[in-house]
């Protein structure tokens, strides 16, 4: 495991803009333990939500939500003494964390991403390494799309590759 204190993310979008994130889930992972959760929910920048089919989230849902430059700071405790980030599908997240944070005039967090798909890709004999089907595979409950519940899930996939053997470097974005 990366040395110090991680946290694995996952962002749902209204969106294909990139700056779009709609919610954001957080796992809090130490000494090889989730220690901590954080889940909000994000005015988008557009009242148009595209994805609703997929994670369920409507604009009358999100339109009384902070917008992302109004939740950072509650984000940015979250993430306090945190080294390194994971996800499923990094590169999505990372992507979504940039463009938001562009969007908003916040710097853009540094730490290292690391990608549990890329993970799941290197060593599990499935036909599909999407998260519901790792997760199923591990027997770690999801309910998928939800962000919060995403990123927990994404973090004990994370313990559980490592437990395997598959190595930092592996799964480095």
């Amino acid at each position: 495991m990366p040395a110090g204190v991680g946290i694995a993310i996952d962002f749902e979008t209204a969106g294909r803009a990139a700056h779009s994130a709609c919610a954001v889930g957080m796992a809090r992972l130490e000494n090889g333990q989730v220690t901590d959760h954080f889940y909000a929910l994000i005015r988008p920048p557009s009242a148009r939500v595209l994805f609703s089919d997929i994670h369920g989230l409507t604009w009358p849902m999100l339109k009384d939500a902070p917008p992302f430059a109004q939740l950072w700071p509650r984000m940015e405790e979250f993430l306090h003494g945190a080294q390194w980030f994971v996800a499923h599908n990094a590169s999505f997240d990372h992507r979504v964390l940039q463009a938001s944070c562009r969007a908003s005039g916040i710097p853009e967090p540094r730490q290292p991403f690391y990608c549990t798909l890329k993970g799941a890709r290197r060593s599990l004999p499935l036909p599909s390494r999407t998260l519901s089907c790792v997760c199923a595979y591990f027997g770690i409950p999801l309910n998928h799309h939800h962000a919060g519940s995403d990123a927990e899930a994404c973090a004990r996939v994370f313990l559980r590759l490592q437990a395997l053997g598959v190595s930092d470097a592996q799964m480095r974005l």
